[in-house]
């Protein structure tokens, strides 16, 4: 009987799965590449610092500009020659303009520039780990969540499997007391059951409802669309840790983010270091001038040509600021180092505690399908028994909740090997995006 119970509610399980979507993980990933909001941001945060690296940013460029400058002046003037004589003029207007392109580069300042541009390339390569940090952990999110209602509609076919059950102990009772052979209590212990196994299926339903709405906001659409996933959970059981944990030394995306904000810190004591030195800086221009003056020995005169000049600076003497910066700057190095070790332990120490749950899920997986085989069996004999009446309904009650409490633990197991088999291959950087 329990074997056509299993039937009917796989049966139903499969007739809403044909009547929804059927969203398989590999579909949930790609829209989530596609659509995801802080995979977008982290795409973009991406093409910021790869739109900064650049040769002018780092100052290795020169700057041209074009000038214009144009003065007028209208005065009373009054001029005393050498000789003795004096010159006015009221309302004396004076003009004088000036125009052209000039040139200004900066060709030395103490390898600060160079410095700076190694230190926006470093930048664009920790944008890329940021972002390949994003993708794993949104996508893990996709991964645990599909499958959280992989677990949860096993778990619904349990319960129903035990509501069918339940209605047959409601018709035998029924049957038993209108012949004279059992008492109303058992009728009314039969339907309290019922009742029991449909308020416990429709609090399924609601986590099971929400979980959905979870994985269509990680899928950034409509969080009412309707679906149905996959009916089993597959997981690797060849997990090696030190394989796991040499991947992770190499590919972790926040160690490797990590690692570059270790040489951002380097990188930015060589360009206070760099104050040191003396700064060169050429000047160059082709300039254009005019003036017009009222009164004066020359009235008028206009120019144009070349100018040209080199202008060197060193510093001496600042009030020990360079000191100071350069102590700060070692400070933040030492930090950087700190956060380093610390992320590497915090990595080792995620690794080893997913990797034991790994193991443990692996085993409880083969007690809890044992235990799950054992149980179908327990209850279907005792639903014979029941049958011909020789046993009592808490007898029933009880194989039915065995058989319940093992289908849930036995999903539960997989869902925890799958999750922990998840996380370490985040972790190691080998999460497939599909």
């Amino acid at each position: 009987m329990l074997r056509i119970t299993s039937y009917i509610s796989l049966f139903l399980i499969s007739f809403q799965i044909q009547a929804q979507e059927v969203l398989t993980l590999e579909q949930a990933i790609n829209i989530a590449l596609e659509n995801n909001y802080e995979i977008k941001i982290a795409q973009n945060n991406l093409k910021v610092d790869e739109t900064n690296n650049n040769l002018a940013n780092a100052g290795l460029l020169p700057s041209i500009n074009a000038n214009l400058t144009n003065n007028n002046s209208q005065t009373n003037t009054k001029q005393t020659q050498s000789d003795g004589s004096v010159r006015e003029l009221d309302n004396a207007k004076n003009f004088s303009l000036s125009y052209g392109i000039g040139l200004d580069w900066t060709i030395f300042d103490g390898f600060s520039m160079f410095a700076r541009k190694e230190q926006l390339e470093t930048l664009e390569a920790q944008g890329k780990s940021e972002l390949q940090a994003t993708i794993l952990n949104r996508i893990s999110a996709v991964y645990l969540t599909y499958y959280d209602l992989v677990q949860q509609q096993q778990v619904m076919a349990s319960i129903d499997s035990a509501i069918v059950i339940s209605n047959e102990r409601v018709t035998t009772a029924q049957n038993r007391f209108s012949i004279g052979k059992a008492s109303k209590l058992e009728v009314l212990n039969a339907q309290v059951d019922l009742n029991t196994d449909k308020s416990l299926l429709l609090n399924q339903k609601e986590i099971y409802k929400n979980t959905k709405i979870k994985l269509n906001e990680l899928l950034a659409r409509e969080l009412q669309t309707e679906f149905q996933v996959i009916q089993e959970v597959t997981f690797e059981d060849n997990l090696t840790y030190d394989e796991l944990k040499d991947l992770a030394t190499k590919q972790n995306p926040q160690l490797q983010a990590q690692i570059l904000n270790k040489k951002i810190a380097d990188l930015n004591l060589r360009q206070i270091k760099g104050n040191r030195y003396p700064t060169v800086r050429i000047t160059s221009g082709y300039n254009f001038t005019r003036s017009e003056a009222s009164l004066g020995f020359i009235t008028q005169s206009s120019g144009q040509g070349f100018v040209y000049g080199v202008t060197a600076s060193v510093p001496i003497f600042n009030g020990f600021l360079q000191n100071k910066r350069e102590k700060a700057a070692k400070y933040e190095v030492e930090n950087a180092s700190f956060l380093l070790d610390q992320q590497k332990l915090a990595l080792e120490s995620q690794m080893a505690s997913f990797y034991q749950s790994y193991q443990t899920n692996l085993e409880l997986i083969k007690i809890e399908e044992e235990n799950v085989t054992i149980a179908k069996q327990n209850l279907e004999i005792t639903l014979a028994k029941f049958k011909i009446g020789t046993i009592t309904t808490i007898e029933v009650r009880t194989a039915q909740q065995n058989y319940i409490e093992a289908s849930v633990r036995y999903a539960t197991a997989q869902y925890n090997t799958k999750l922990s088999e998840i996380n370490l291959k985040e972790l190691a950087g080998t999460l497939p995006l599909i």
